[in-house]
């Protein structure tokens, strides 16, 4: 039983650690309904139709506006041949450049003839998903004043909206932006990455450098501590996020993003030679701060809703904290049961937080240069 725990463990852990820096593949599309129009914008990052497409004309690494308009056609046919709006056949419009945080995008519009006022929406959203698996589509749908937000992916590639009547929920909106929340904490690999280092320990002891690592005596032990450390966490990210969302504190995205990476560097050295152990929420917390701030570039490029800023902000956090749940709720049974075994001790907790050191001086270096080291490797 405890070397299946331990198959369990390894294999979590193993799929925690990705391979780039940034995050992952995301596009956002609004629709808005206009009596028998619907009127589309849709951002598709750059570095995805490159490797979807190729629209570096040169192949030197260096996209320019001219190369990205000599594939515009090319783009438009591409993006629209892998979205449906069933009964509204789709025409292409302009096409635009629009920086994120994460890199630059292409702006498609389009605009999609249904004949009728439509009372219902049957949306097929398939773009990369022969190239990429993890790529999801942000759809924001505005229809009589209402808007309604879904993620769209290879395991959920069609969706219905009723558009007829529709009104705002104030419930739905809410359930909208926690699911975003879920969402964007599972794919912040960084962010998962950092949890993780801070939570290895929760299970040990620190006795010194002549014992070195002990075994929790109980299991109450171990969740207090992780307690102390989520809530450090999320304290200091919900603060920073309410900030930077609201426009009251902005920081350069490079700045953030860079000390993120650190602060997973700086976490999993940690678990290697303990410093700071008895009181690691104080660390969960100042660096809660930093990360606070890049789940506020996540929240920018979804777009807040002007109308009820708090309420998105509440449920975007409580789903964050919902997927950290789900985290933790995986991770600490498994690695109490485990936790007085060498496997733990030597190849998770140390093994692990050199991979993850390793790979977040990666992250640091890609993001502090502006370069893409692992691209090149």
């Amino acid at each position: 039983m405890t070397g299946r725990l331990l198959f369990l463990l390894a294999l979590m852990f193993g799929a925690a650690l990705p391979a780039s820096a940034h995050k992952p593949s995301d596009s956002y599309l609004a629709l808005a309904v206009e009596g028998e129009t619907v009127r589309g914008q849709w951002d598709i990052a750059l570095r995805d139709l490159e490797f979807a497409i190729g629209v570096d004309g040169n192949g030197d690494g260096q996209l320019t506006w001219d190369e990205i308009r000599a594939r515009h056609q090319a783009i438009a046919a591409y993006a629209l041949a892998r979205l449906t709006i069933a009964g509204c056949p789709v025409t292409a419009g302009e096409q635009l450049i629009d920086k994120h945080t994460d890199g630059a995008y292409t702006v498609l519009r389009f605009t999609a003839a249904c004949g009728t006022a439509p009372k219902q929406l049957d949306v097929d959203y398939r773009l990369f998903a022969d190239t990429d698996p993890q790529h999801k589509g942000l759809v924001k749908i505005s229809a009589n004043g209402a808007t309604m937000t879904a993620i769209f992916g290879v395991d959920q590639p069609v969706q219905s909206f009723a558009v007829a009547g529709a009104s705002t929920s104030r419930l739905g909106e809410f359930v909208d932006y926690v699911k975003h929340g879920v969402w964007h904490i599972w794919i912040g690999f960084d962010h998962i990455l950092f949890l993780l280092s801070l939570l290895l320990p929760a299970v040990l002891v620190w006795r010194g450098a002549g014992a070195g690592w002990e075994k929790a005596p109980d299991f109450r032990s171990a969740a207090i501590d992780v307690l102390k450390i989520i809530s450090a966490f999320t304290l200091a990210h919900s603060v920073t996020l309410s900030l930077a969302a609201l426009g009251l504190v902005s920081l350069p995205s490079r700045w953030v993003e860079s000390a993120i990476a650190a602060s997973v560097v700086i976490a999993a050295l940690n678990n290697i030679v303990p410093i700071v152990q008895g009181r690691r929420w104080v660390a969960a917390f100042v660096f809660g701060l930093i990360h606070g701030f890049g789940f506020a570039s996540v929240l920018a490029d979804l777009g807040l809703p002007q109308g009820s800023l708090a309420l998105a902000l509440v449920g975007f956090n409580v789903g964050v904290e919902l997927g950290q749940v789900a985290i933790v709720a995986a991770f600490l049974p498994l690695a109490y049961v485990v936790r007085a075994s060498w496997f733990y001790r030597r190849v998770v907790l140390v093994g692990g937080s050199v991979a993850i050191a390793a790979l977040a001086v990666v992250w640091l270096g890609e993001r502090a240069l502006d370069v893409e080291l692992l691209a090149q490797l």
